[in-house]
């Protein structure tokens, strides 16, 4: 059994939070339901960041001071703060994970809150809006996720509620 190598600090991004650092670190986020995880990477500059956020879009919500919580405004706040540590637009790719469907009420209804697939839709229409790829993405199903971003290479494993664990 091979043993893990340890690259760095562990940051845990909490919900409607994000965080940014450099290689050799860690990011971790839980239980990604309807929530999404974003993460952005700079291979060059080796600067990446990790959001979870659990809304869509900032103006639809009441409460929407903290701009961390909303995929509109968490992306253009994590994009400032890479690039204040090196990282360029024109290098960033992004990745996504979550936007589960995790309020169902059986097979043959529509969801009773469909906030995991508005989120996905407003991260790729935001990421198209701005010109950057998205080169993985994890979404949708019924299911949790955990996923842990490596900022040495950019990988990204992500392990559902079942255990199942892939690196992409």
């Amino acid at each position: 059994m091979a043993v893990r190598q340890h690259r760095g600090p562990v940051v845990r991004v909490g919900l409607a939070q994000f965080r940014v650092g450099e290689a050799p670190m860690e990011m971790t986020t839980m239980a990604l339901g309807s929530c999404l995880g974003i993460v952005l990477y700079d291979e060059e500059a080796a600067v990446g960041a990790m959001a979870h956020v659990m809304h869509p879009r900032r103006e639809r919500v009441k409460n929407n001071a903290n701009r961390a919580k909303f995929v509109d405004t968490a992306v253009s706040l994590m994009l400032d703060r890479m690039e204040k540590r090196g990282a360029a637009r024109r290098r960033v790719v992004a990745k996504i994970f979550g936007g589960a469907r995790m309020f169902v009420r059986d097979q043959d209804r529509r969801s009773l809150l469909q906030i995991g697939e508005s989120n996905v839709l407003a991260a790729r229409e935001e990421f198209a809006r701005i010109g950057i790829p998205i080169v993985a993405e994890r979404t949708g199903g019924n299911r949790g996720r955990t996923i842990v971003f490596d900022v040495s290479d950019g990988s990204v494993t992500v392990r559902d509620a079942t255990g199942a664990k892939e690196k992409v």
